[in-house]
């Protein structure tokens, strides 16, 4: 039985919105969780890694296809750089469906209310909460809230229907899932150069009896190609084409990749989250484990806003404010991103992995290598590898601009 008035309605019933509900619930609010598709974890739409810290607050590890402790790294002329530890898990790759399904059902332990194959049509804002209304089978309903959130991806309709901007930056991904490739367990494999992946990467992930192979790329460096045009080259190139020579796909994804996060995320009594509020990684991404960061640092003052029924305007600047530093940090990723690999040549990248092949660079990746925060490394290899120093000041810029 659906009510006709919660404290919170989600929309969208992915990873961020099942952790959101959960933790509102946990806290004694009522929470509805809306799903427009008819099963939780479908479609599929990433390459499926989830990084250690967002993987011990859920602990669902029966989730796991493979634990990924290391990587192949290829600059576009074939160098390679081998780094990474067996005893130290650097990110996990899931059933994502699994997964999905294992956060949500958190939240419905905890309380919260779901409905699938339901749509918002329409939603205001009024003085005392939000009254929208929804498709639940096709009929519609009237519902009451004192705060709606959107977690509703990239495509965010709540991000779309209160204009509250666009990401900073919205990359273009493409994935096949395989069968027949040639890795190697526990470590996944990133190709780079133009001609498959320009000013980015591409991927090969272990994903249990299968592998996850993509790329990714801005939209202005694909020029009139596509990335799924570009992965096929890689495949078929004279470099790695033996690598790729048993693949049979079994299955392909696509879709945009938000990593840049809107000016506001709250605006009035409407807040956005994780992928719908651009908050992807600059330099991988993943989005799981930042949508799950935003949560808990918005979650004190969010609960607050909430059971007060307090939405005022130093309310919603407070609440943007909590996480500020997400913002700083993304921002900063971005930078040493584009200094090390969206700004370079193949010639300059070339240059780049001859000096992180080093022994000495690489034992500094093994040390201070951080999927989730690359920034301390970056800065690390700037001031102590002399031959990143041409690229200190534009780095150093850029980090305390960006």
């Amino acid at each position: 039985m659906i009510r006709d008035n919660y404290d919170v309605i989600v929309i969208g019933a992915g990873p961020v919105g099942g952790y959101l509900a959960w933790k509102l619930t946990e806290k004694g609010l009522s929470v509805l969780l809306v799903e427009e598709h008819a099963e939780i974890g479908r479609p599929f739409q990433c390459a499926g890694m989830v990084n250690p810290s967002a993987m011990d607050k859920i602990g669902a590890f029966d989730t796991v296809l493979t634990r990924i402790w290391g990587a192949r790294m290829y600059s576009p002329s074939g160098t390679e750089i081998v780094i990474g530890d067996p005893d130290t898990t650097r990110t996990w790759s899931v059933c994502r469906k699994l997964f999905d399904e294992r956060v949500v059902q958190l939240s419905l332990d905890s309380g919260a209310d779901l409905l699938l194959s339901t749509k918002p049509v329409s939603a205001t804002v009024t003085k005392s909460g939000v009254d929208i209304s929804l498709d639940i089978h096709g009929e519609i309903k009237q519902i009451q809230c004192r705060m709606l959130c959107g977690a509703d991806g990239a495509h965010s309709w709540v991000r779309r229907t209160f204009k509250m901007g666009r990401p900073k930056e919205l990359l273009i991904g493409f994935q096949i899932e395989v069968t027949g490739y040639t890795g190697e367990e526990g470590r996944l494999d990133l190709f780079t150069g133009d001609d498959f992946a320009p000013g980015f990467f591409a991927w090969a992930i272990p994903s249990g009896n299968t592998t996850r192979i993509g790329n990714w790329s801005l939209p202005n460096k694909l020029g009139e190609e596509s990335c799924e045009d570009l992965l096929e080259v890689l495949m078929k190139s004279s470099q790695w084409k033996e690598r790729f020579s048993n693949c049979k796909e079994v299955g392909r994804y696509c879709g945009p990749v938000p990593a840049g996060l809107i000016h506001r995320p709250v605006i009035d009594r409407v807040a956005v989250f994780g992928d719908a509020a651009g908050l992807c990684k600059p330099t991988t991404g993943g989005g799981i484990g930042k949508g799950f960061e935003q949560v808990d640092l918005m979650l004190p003052k969010l609960v607050e806003a909430i059971t007060t029924n307090d939405f005022t305007q130093s309310t919603v600047k407070n609440l943007n404010d909590t996480i500020s530093s997400l913002r700083r940090n993304q921002n900063k990723s971005r930078a040493l991103r584009n200094v090390f690999l969206t700004e370079s040549t193949d010639e300059e990248l070339d240059e780049l992995f001859s000096v992180w092949s080093q022994p000495e660079v690489i034992d500094l990746i093994n040390q201070l290598g951080d999927i989730d925060n690359p920034i301390p490394l970056g800065i690390k290899m700037l001031k102590d590898v002399p031959e990143f120093r041409r690229l200190a000041s534009k780095a150093a810029s850029a980090l305390i601009w960006g």
